[in-house]
């Protein structure tokens, strides 16, 4: 798949799941029921063990879904990138912005969506060509900040992780971001193996993300 039907899928999708997990089978199972939920964009971190190992498994097992959109997250470093690249990851996620990392991605057409606080970071991150830049942490800084953003940068793509949840998603699209990423409150059940239950939320999430945009067009 071309780069831009990457971004295409994800921006559709509206919504990220951040796969962080205790063991590499935790994170199948997590991302399989987030995929059964419907978010069909999974974000395997580099804090699960043997991430590469658990990004080429799920790569391989929905091949022939070309819905689902398997990335890397918390990738500090080109070599994680190529690494994860190899493995089969469609895009990379990073926590701060890292120019090394941003020339890999271009060089191999893979998203890149680094981690970006200020108007300063984001600014250098759309300068070296990263496509979506993913607010973070989200929860420090809130929605409003997105419409901030959007004033002096209408054409950046801003997709806020961390602090994101049911009850104001909708607020973060409305403000303009493109996709959220979401982790916490969506894998929490896991801690007891209540995967069924993961896939619940999992479509909740999905149904919010319908529901903010059918507003978005009725406005």
């Amino acid at each position: 798949m071309m780069k831009s039907g990457i971004l295409t899928k994800l921006v559709d999708q509206g919504i990220v799941a951040v796969i962080r997990a205790a063991s590499p089978e935790e994170a199948i199972h997590i991302s399989e029921a987030c995929i059964e939920g419907g978010i069909t964009g999974i974000e395997v971190t580099f804090t699960v063990k043997d991430a590469d190992k658990v990004i080429k498994q799920l790569s391989d097992q929905y091949l022939e879904n070309s819905e689902v959109i398997v990335g890397a997250g918390t990738v500090l470093d080109s070599t994680t990138a190529r690494l994860a690249i190899i493995a089969g990851a469609r895009f990379i996620v990073s926590p701060t912005f890292d120019i090394d990392t941003a020339k890999l991605c271009n060089l191999y057409q893979i998203p890149y969506l680094p981690g970006c606080m200020t108007i300063g970071e984001i600014k250098q991150a759309m300068e070296a060509g990263a496509d979506i830049i993913k607010l973070f942490p989200g929860s420090a800084l809130g929605p409003d900040f997105v419409k901030a953003v959007k004033a002096p940068l209408p054409q950046a793509n801003i997709m806020p992780t961390g602090g994101v949840n049911l009850e104001n998603i909708g607020i973060w699209l409305k403000n303009g971001a493109v996709a959220v990423g979401v982790g916490g409150n969506l894998l929490a059940p896991a801690r007891t193996g209540d995967y069924a239950k993961i896939t619940s939320i999992a479509a909740l999430y999905i149904q919010k993300v319908k529901d903010a945009r059918a507003q978005l067009v009725d406005i």
